[in-house]
Formats: structure tokens, C-alpha cells, sequence
């Protein structure tokens, strides 16, 4: 990916954000969604939005798995929900637990390393569509994607036939440390943790005593939280546990599906020292390290910018890998 920001918005925060906030995000009509809701083997539900689309059931299907407190209406879902329509996929986003709009049922939530989860989620898409599967994932989503490619091994490609993960954190210890210190610590832990915090409490008014609400309100970064909230409730025994076993950029070589890992070297979630060389991750693995973008930002164009070239170049990487590694257009 040769990608280059341009001159009018320089940096990586300023990368990250206005894309965000007002670059446009489609070059067709805004992405109708139809919203299906699967119930978990756990007695809860995870929300899927499907783009609303002419129905082809072997065309290939694109599933984006969000970040960290995204939805199906985050920037960059929309905009490869536009990509997917102009190529003629089927297109769908599930929502992590919680995500959707509304308070799930069970005592957990979702995190980094969720790989489990996303197992059980693409065997549900297997089972309901005929056609090749790839899946993307942003942030957060394209960790645990990495984390799910890397447990399956060889199995992964009886679900998908690629992943990529997008601007993720695949060294979550890397990760917590940049987002917790300077400019990242007052803007963008502020961001997260206001609205983590009142769903975290929605949860424990659910299940009285699933944690120390006093403390979780005290909560000043994203360590904290993760060792209040994410950690006990997922299984891990600290932050620190959390972290090292969420991780997906040290079992990157376990990789056996054409696996694409994108990261910005101006993002200001992910250190560019954290990331991998290609000697680091295996044959299956593709390294895209840009010099800027940002954090899923990758503007385009002049003043407002667009944010379609990043699902654009993503999407026809994945593409190659189906059957013929021709794209599906209309």
C-alpha cells in the first residue's frame, strides 16, 4: 500500500481524527443496513447489520468486525460497506456485546482477544451463506480476527478464505502504554472510557458484585479498566495476563489463511517500534506499514478528504484470495 497523506493534513492525531469526524466516507448512497440478532450458545445475542443488497447468495460476503466501541456506522464501516456495494458482495457487521446499542444479557463484554467469539460468529456466517467468506477487522475487531486465524491454524480456511486486520494493536502491552501517556491519554482515553464506563456500570447494576463499581468510576486509563473490568470478567487473572494473551503479533507464524496486517507508522495507538518485520510473521502473512494514515484514518483527496482508499486497497487485496482472485463487480 503506497499510501501518502496529503499535505493539507499532516501528522498522525490530525490523521486519526478528521477522517473521523468529516471526511466522506461513500462515493454511493449512505449503507442500509438490515439487522439480524443471533443467539449465543451463552443465553445472550450478538447484532448483525447486513447491507441491504439484491440477494445473491454465492457471491462472496465481506464481514468487518469493528473496533473498540465502533458499530456498524463507524467511518470506516461505512466506508467498506461502500466498497462491498460497489463490487457486488454481500456485506455484514456484527457487533460485539454491548455495541449494538443495547446492554447484552450475559455477565462479560468483548475484548481484544475475543477469538472464541469471532469463531463462533464466522461459523454462523458459514452456515448461512453459500459463497466464499473474507473478513476484515479495525482495531480492536482485526486483533481478535488475528487471534482467531492463529487458533484455527489449518482449519481457518474451511470458514474464510482471507482475513485482514487494520490499524490494530497486535502488541496490546504496546498499545495500553501509547494510549495511556501525553495528547493519546487526555483526548483518546477520555473518548473511550466515556462511554465504557457507563456501559461497565450498566453491567454491574445487572449483576450486583461482578466488580468494584467505586473503583471502576475512579478509573483514570485504559490499564486501569482492563484490570477492573476486562480482565476478571474474560478470564484473565490482570491487565498484564490480558494483554500478553490477547496479543496476536506473537503467534503471527500460526497464520495458515493469506493473512494482510496493516499499520500506519503515525498511529498514535500503535507504536511504529511494536510492529512486526515479515521475517517476524511467516509465509501466510502480508505486512502493509505505511509511513502515515494515522489510525484507521487514511484520508484522500483535497479538502474534506475521503476515506475510501484504505477499504478500497484492503478489499482488493482480500479479493485476490477468492476463488479465481477475480473481483465481483455488480
Amino acid at each position: 500500500m503506497n499510501y501518502v497523506a496529503p499535505a493539507w493534513l499532516p501528522g498522525g492525531n490530525l490523521q486519526t481524527i478528521w477522517p473521523a469526524l468529516y471526511s466522506r466516507r461513500v462515493f454511493g448512497p449512505y449503507p442500509e443496513y438490515r439487522r439480524e440478532r443471533w443467539s449465543t450458545p451463552d443465553q445472550d445475542f450478538v447484532d448483525v447489520d447486513w447491507l441491504v443488497t439484491p440477494a445473491l447468495a454465492e457471491r462472496p460476503l465481506l464481514v468487518l468486525f469493528h473496533g473498540l466501541e465502533g458499530s456498524s456506522r463507524s467511518h470506516y464501516a461505512e466506508a467498506f460497506a461502500d466498497y462491498a456495494h460497489a463490487q457486488g458482495y454481500a456485506y455484514a457487521v456484527p457487533h460485539f456485546r454491548g455495541c449494538s446499542g443495547e446492554l447484552n444479557l450475559a455477565p462479560r463484554a468483548y475484548h481484544s482477544g475475543d477469538y472464541e467469539e469471532i469463531g463462533w460468529i464466522l461459523d454462523q456466517f458459514r452456515k448461512r451463506h453459500q459463497g466464499p467468506i473474507i473478513a476484515a477487522g479495525v482495531s480492536l475487531g482485526g486483533n481478535a480476527l488475528l487471534r482467531w486465524a492463529e487458533e484455527a491454524g489449518d482449519t481457518a480456511g474451511q470458514t474464510a478464505q482471507a482475513v485482514a486486520a487494520v490499524c490494530s494493536p497486535i502488541d496490546l502491552a504496546a498499545g495500553g502504554y501509547a494510549i495511556g501517556r501525553g495528547f493519546n491519554r487526555w483526548v483518546y482515553t477520555r473518548m473511550f472510557l466515556n462511554t465504557m464506563v457507563p456501559k461497565a456500570l450498566q453491567k454491574l447494576a445487572q449483576f450486583p458484585g461482578l466488580f468494584d463499581g467505586d473503583a471502576l468510576r475512579a478509573a483514570k486509563d485504559l490499564y486501569e479498566f482492563d484490570n477492573l473490568f476486562t480482565a476478571p470478567l474474560h478470564g484473565f487473572s490482570s491487565t498484564e495476563d490480558y494483554w500478553a494473551r490477547g496479543s496476536a503479533k506473537p503467534h503471527l507464524p500460526r497464520i495458515r489463511i493469506p493473512a494482510l496486517v496493516v499499520n500506519a507508522r503515525n498511529d498514535p495507538f500503535v507504536p511504529a517500534w511494536s510492529l512486526p518485520s515479515q521475517a517476524d510473521v511467516g509465509d501466510f502473512v502480508t505486512l502493509w506499514q505505511p509511513a502515515h494514515g494515522g489510525h484507521v484514518g487514511f484520508p484522500h483527496g483535497n479538502v474534506p478528504g475521503h476515506v475510501r482508499t484504505m477499504p478500497e486497497a484492503v478489499g482488493n487485496w482480500l479479493a485476490s484470495a477468492l476463488p479465481g482472485g477475480e473481483r465481483a463487480h455488480g
